[in-house]
């Protein structure tokens, strides 16, 4: 299974993807024109991985070393809410099927709102999220 990456722009965040390295990260601003021209690639990407590590095609990931995915945007819209919810929808099928899975929700301190979100959509998602305060630069 390859890397999946997309660039970021001022209105897309970074995706990275890679199974090898254990780097699942979602970063930046997402208020994409076209949010489904974005993110359907990236759910199908996400149900592609789901679909080998619940099928052992890919058998790196286990309690000592669980995938580990994060989310580190500063701004997103409603229409993004919707495809990182249906992103989680997909993951939560491995800790359905005995996976573990670290889902860590990044925002800045002052940040109430962005934190709330992420237990919003951990809530909808039925999945544990753990919530990271960034430093101050």
């Amino acid at each position: 299974m390859d890397k999946f990456i997309i660039r970021p722009t001022p209105s897309t965040p970074e995706i990275h993807f890679s199974f090898e390295d254990n780097n699942f990260s979602i970063r930046g601003v997402s208020r994409p024109e076209d949010v489904r021209a974005l993110y359907y690639p990236v759910i199908e990407w996400i149900k592609e991985l789901a679909d080998s590590i619940i099928s052992n095609k890919i058998n790196i990931y286990s309690k000592e070393n669980p995938l580990k995915f994060q989310v580190d945007l500063l701004y997103f819209n409603s229409s993004s809410a919707k495809f990182l919810y249906d992103i989680f929808t997909e993951l939560k099928r491995l800790p359905d099927a005995g996976i573990s899975i670290i889902v860590e929700w990044h925002y800045e301190k002052e940040d109430i709102d962005m934190r709330d979100a992420g237990r919003d959509i951990a809530l909808l998602a039925e999945m544990e999220f753990t919530y990271i305060e960034k430093e101050e630069e």
